[in-house]
């Protein structure tokens, strides 16, 4: 039996200096070999005549070497052409800026070449792949065939590396062992996995390239699905947490003191907190709304609740404007119930940054708020009971493991306005419990989403010289905090002098990153008090900043935010029952910026947003896996492989219900498996080991 964990220097063509280069694409051994998957095919199975080609197709040709030459435009550039034919007809192949392919080429070379039939003069493939053909087997390795086109590194060509995986998936896939269970494979009609690596590599038809690829989507799920199961299962069976009263004077207090009605969404959410916290098992729930569905103060029900019990509670936001406003809000709503909140921020003077350290350590604070300086050594709770972070996604997944061990397996809440779409949350949230809230609270004014074009940001500007002029505020955010050489963006620094000489009777505030955390609160207080009319600021806005008198928000240069953030942005408007305005002022070039755009016109719901985001950004990016802790998805996709995920999914959470330690014989493989791919520590699998 050959092992798949040899180095893959001793495959036939790579050697100690090509590995190097391999090394760069994560390819170690020969199992890395094997599971370096194309990122896509083309079809070369069928070889055309000259004749028979049209233009604007992808086409295939066999033919020989006519004449070739080189000329330069006038524009400077080489351009290397080759006259190719056969016996129906001729076509030039072309190359621009490569005049080492002249050295490539002899005449009487019998050719393929594959590529974009264009017409100008005369029928023409621009910067063709090509095979020169020499008669031997390997030829067709590289055509009259489904073709695997690989992600390379540089220094490396797709001929000599479609070599070496044909070589290897010859010698060594048959040494690929299936880590399914022969059930679960037979209830799925999943190909073998030896079959599949082999076929998703060099496919005999497009129906088995389908299977082989349906094959290894399933298995990459399965094992991301049985770790999140496997967590989900030890967070309920094996922690034990504080149970809470639900009933007590002061809940009662703090129900009566609300100004407003709850929706019926926050208050069949704060049931779902209520159930979990009264159970002896640590809540663990996740707590998804849009920008303004009033999530806060369902989170502060959860923090009086803890408060009541006798329990200390703590809220995590991640930028100091944010815990900030978050203190002054719930402050001033307890404070007359004699809960005393406590803000740790960053900046304070040592010396009382360690009289509130001392506070939280004594019980003396009830409700601490703050951003990462919560987590930092020498800050240590007499008895956290519940940890509610806000914008979850903000923080690694060691900084929210920091938060939790403050306190023995304290309830958790965690609050995100970045909507996962409903269907897919399980991917990254598995073992948390999903409370949405899908409505706004009443009174609020419409919100317009308008689009402009640079050249008539003028006109945006008077919009809001004209809301402003009826009471209402504005704000104006840049991609750039300054100008710079090699940038023709608008920064805010310039634009805020800029607009200051262009509305010499407005008082315009600038905010930006580099600023101190003072002068930002400072700022933001100005402007919710109303002593700034418009807010010159950079994305620093774009998380939590409540200013309900705002109903401008301009943001320039749009197509440099993501879809996301622009949602986010328009979220800090419309608070107020006034009509509101969120107009992007942009020129967009790319197709994904284009798309954008695009979505933000068309909706503001924040799942329907989430999902046209997964769209653009592919799921990689939009959930950032290495920072949830999760292992990497090579050829699956969240939102294309949805059907296969949900069936995954079931065979995964069966799987750790059947065995939950993955002890049975047939199970080992995926053991096995989940432990190469996953933390134990991350995702509490010591249990499996």
């Amino acid at each position: 039996m050959k092992d798949l964990k040899v180095s893959a220097r001793f495959v036939k063509g790579v050697g100690p200096s090509r590995l190097n280069i391999l090394n760069r694409l994560g390819i170690e051994t020969i199992q890395d070999l094997l599971y370096c998957f194309p990122r896509r095919h083309e079809d070369r199975s069928r070889i055309k005549k000259v004749e028979e080609i049209r233009p604007w197709n992808f086409e295939t040709i066999k033919v020989k070497v006519l004449t070739f030459g080189e000329r330069v435009s006038k524009k400077g550039m080489n351009i290397f052409q080759v006259a190719v034919g056969d016996s129906t007809g001729v076509i030039h192949a072309t190359w621009f800026n490569q005049p080492y392919m002249k050295d490539k080429f002899k005449i009487g070379q019998e050719l393929v070449l594959y590529g974009k039939v264009e017409r100008y003069i005369y029928l023409q493939i621009n910067n063709p792949e090509y095979e020169i053909l020499t008669g031997t087997k390997e030829d067709f390795v590289h055509i009259g065939r489904i073709v695997p086109i690989y992600p390379l590194t540089e220094n490396l060509n797709q001929r000599w590396f479609r070599n070496i995986m044909k070589f290897t998936v010859d010698n060594y896939v048959d040494e690929i062992v299936d880590i399914l269970p022969f059930e679960m494979r037979k209830r799925n009609n999943l190909m073998i996995l030896k079959e599949a690596v082999r076929n998703i590599h060099f496919p005999s038809s497009d129906i088995v390239l389908k299977n082989a690829k349906e094959r290894i989507i399933f298995d990459e799920f399965l094992i991301l699905l049985t770790g999140i199961a496997l967590k989900r299962t030890s967070i309920k069976i094996d922690l034990t947490g504080y149970s809470h009263k639900l009933e007590g004077d002061l809940i009662q207090k703090f129900k009566k003191s609300l100004a407003f009605q709850l929706t019926k969404s926050q208050l069949k959410v704060i049931s779902e907190i209520e159930e979990d916290m009264k159970s002896q098992k640590p809540m663990n729930r996740l707590l998804q709304g849009d920008v303004g569905s009033g999530k806060t103060i369902v989170a502060l029900y959860g923090l009086m609740l803890t408060v009541q019990n006798g329990y200390q509670g703590a809220l995590m936001a991640p930028t100091e404007i944010l815990a900030e406003q978050h203190y002054r809000n719930i402050n001033e709503m307890v404070k007359s119930l004699g809960v005393k909140v406590l803000l740790l921020s960053g900046d304070l003077k040592e010396e009382e940054r360690s009289r509130r350290r001392h506070m939280i350590e004594i019980g003396e604070a009830d409700i601490v708020i703050g951003t990462h300086a919560l987590i930092q050594e020498g800050v240590n709770f007499k008895k956290l009971g519940l940890a509610v972070i806000d914008e979850q996604h903000k923080f690694g997944v060691m900084q929210r493991a920091l938060l939790k061990a403050k306190s023995e397996n304290p309830d958790i809440l965690v609050m995100t306005a970045t909507p996962i779409p409903r269907t897919l949350a399980l991917t990254v949230y598995g073992d948390m419990d999903v409370s949405i809230i899908d409505e706004l609270p009443p009174g609020r004014g419409e919100t317009k989403t308008l689009y402009f074009e640079e050249k008539n940001r003028e006109k945006a500007y008077k919009l809001a010289e004209g809301e402003i002029k009826i009471g209402r505020q504005a704000y104006i955010v840049y991609p750039i905090i300054d100008e710079s050489e090699k940038s023709d963006l608008r920064a805010a620094i310039k634009m805020h002098k800029d607009l200051s000489v262009s509305f010499p009777d407005l008082k315009i505030g600038l905010l930006h990153g580099r600023m101190k955390s003072k002068e930002k609160e400072d700022i933001m207080h100005d402007f919710k008090d109303r002593k700034i009319d418009m807010l010159v600021s950079t994305i620093v806005v774009e998380v939590g900043v409540d200013v309900s008198n705002a109903s401008v928000m301009i943001v320039e240069h749009a197509e440099r935010f993501g879809l996301s953030q622009l949602h986010q942005l328009r979220g800090r408007i419309g608070r107020g029952k006034h009509l509101s305005y969120c107009i992007l002022v942009s020129e967009p070039k790319s197709d994904d910026a284009k798309h954008r755009i695009s979505a933000m016109l068309k909706t503001q719901d924040g799942f329907k947003i989430a999902e046209e985001d997964l769209e653009i950004r592919g799921p990689g990016e939009f959930f950032g896996t290495k920072q949830h802790g999760l292992p990497e998805l090579k050829i699956a996709n969240i939102i294309r492989d949805k059907e296969i995920l949900e069936i995954a999914k079931t065979e995964a959470f069966d799987l750790i219900r059947r065995d939950r330690f993955l002890r049975l014989p047939e199970n080992r493989l995926i053991r096995d498996n989940l432990l190469s791919k996953f933390s134990k520590e991350d995702l509490a699998l010591a249990s499996v080991g």
